[in-house]
C-alpha cells in the first residue's frame, strides 16, 4: 500500500466500465486507470458515485478493487467507496477493500429510511472498528439524503482513522466561510466535489478536489489543481474556462450520464449505465461528444 496521503490535492474518480448486467470490465477499468497514474494524480477514488458503487453487488465491487490494485501497483493511493444501506454490508465491503490492498476508504451514509445524526455516527464507528484504514467521510446529501451537522463532523473527527471529509459545494457559495468553520471544529482534511466549483474551492484553500472529470481528463484537472494550490488565480480560471462547456453539460444532464457517454467513446468499450438510469439520446450524445472533442485533444498535448 502507498504511504502517500490520499486526501490532499487532486483525487480522480473514474467511471467503472460494466455491462448492462453489472459485470465489471476489469480490462477497460485498467485502461482508465493508467492515464491517472501517468498524470500523477494524488489519489484514485475508486467506486465513487460516478463509479456506480451503489449499483454493483459485493462480488463485482471486490473484482474492481482487486483489478485496480493489480493495475496501479502502488503508484497512486486508491481510495475505495464502501457505502451501503446496511452497516454489516458496509463492514463487509470495507474488509474486502482492505484485504484487496486499498489504501483508504470513502464512506457515504447511504439511507432509505432517513438516518439520525446518532445513527450515522454509530454506522461510521462500526466500520472504522472493522477495517482500520484511513477514511474519508463522503458528505453527499444529493444522493444519500443525509446532511452532516458540524457537531457530527466534529465527533467523527475524534475517531482516529477518520482523516478527511468530501464536501458538496455550499449552497450560499461561501467556501471560505465554511472552511473556516469546519477547521475550527475538526482537524479533518477538507475537500470538495462539484467539479464546476472546484476552481474557487481550491483557490479558497480547500485541501483536495474530488473530481469526476479527472477520471477522464487527469492532466487538465491536475494543471488546474496545481495552479490553484500555487495561488495562480488567472491560470486556474483560464483552465476552468476551458472546462466550462462540460460543467454546463454536467448541470443539464447529470455528470454520470455525460461521463459514461464519453468513456464508451474514448475506450471503445461497453460502459453501460445501470438501469433504471438511461443513456443520453442521439442528439444529446452528439452534443456531448462535440463539446468534449477539443478538451480530449488538449489532454493529449504535451503542454497545457
Amino acid at each position: 500500500m502507498s504511504s502517500v496521503s490520499p486526501f490532499h490535492g487532486l483525487s480522480a474518480f473514474p467511471p467503472t466500465p460494466a455491462d448492462i448486467n453489472g459485470r465489471v470490465n476489469t480490462e477497460a477499468l485498467c485502461r482508465l486507470l493508467e492515464p491517472l497514474c501517468d498524470a500523477g494524480v494524488a489519489s484514485i477514488g475508486l467506486l465513487g458515485s460516478t463509479g456506480i458503487y451503489a449499483y454493483l453487488v459485493r462480488e463485482e465491487r471486490l473484482r474492481a478493487v482487486k483489478a485496480a490494485v493489480e493495475c496501479v501497483q502502488g503508484r497512486v493511493p486508491i481510495v475505495v467507496g464502501v457505502g451501503a444501506l446496511r452497516t454489516d454490508h458496509a463492514i463487509d465491503l470495507a474488509r474486502d477493500a482492505k484485504t484487496a490492498g486499498a489504501d483508504a476508504l470513502l464512506l457515504a451514509p447511504v439511507s432509505y429510511t432517513p438516518l439520525t445524526q446518532e445513527e450515522a455516527y454509530q454506522h461510521f464507528l462500526a466500520i472504522t472498528k472493522a477495517a482500520a484504514l484511513p477514511l474519508c467521510i463522503y458528505n453527499n446529501p444529493g444522493t444519500t439524503h443525509f446532511t452532516f451537522s458540524r457537531d457530527l463532523l466534529q465527533r467523527l473527527s475524534d475517531i482516529e482513522t477518520i482523516r478527511a471529509v468530501k464536501m458538496p459545494l455550499p449552497a450560499d457559495g461561501d467556501v471560505r466561510g465554511e472552511l473556516a468553520a469546519l477547521r475550527e471544529k475538526t482537524g479533518l482534511a477538507i475537500g470538495y466535489s462539484g467539479d464546476w466549483g472546484a476552481a474557487e474551492a481550491l483557490l479558497s484553500g480547500a485541501d483536495a478536489w474530488y473530481s469526476v472529470i479527472a477520471g477522464l481528463l487527469p492532466r487538465t484537472a491536475l494543471a488546474l489543481t496545481k495552479a490553484a494550490i500555487a495561488g495562480d488565480g488567472n491560470e486556474t480560471r483560464r483552465l476552468d474556462g476551458l472546462l466550462e462547456p462540460l460543467w454546463k453539460l454536467f448541470k443539464e444532464f447529470g455528470s454520470i450520464r455525460v461521463v459514461y457517454t464519453l468513456v464508451e467513446h474514448l475506450l471503445l468499450a461497453e460502459a453501460a449505465l445501470p438501469r433504471p438510469l438511461l443513456p443520453l439520446g442521439p442528439t444529446e450524445r452528439q452534443l456531448v461528444l462535440e463539446l468534449a472533442e477539443p478538451l480530449t485533444a488538449l489532454e493529449h498535448q504535451s503542454l497545457l
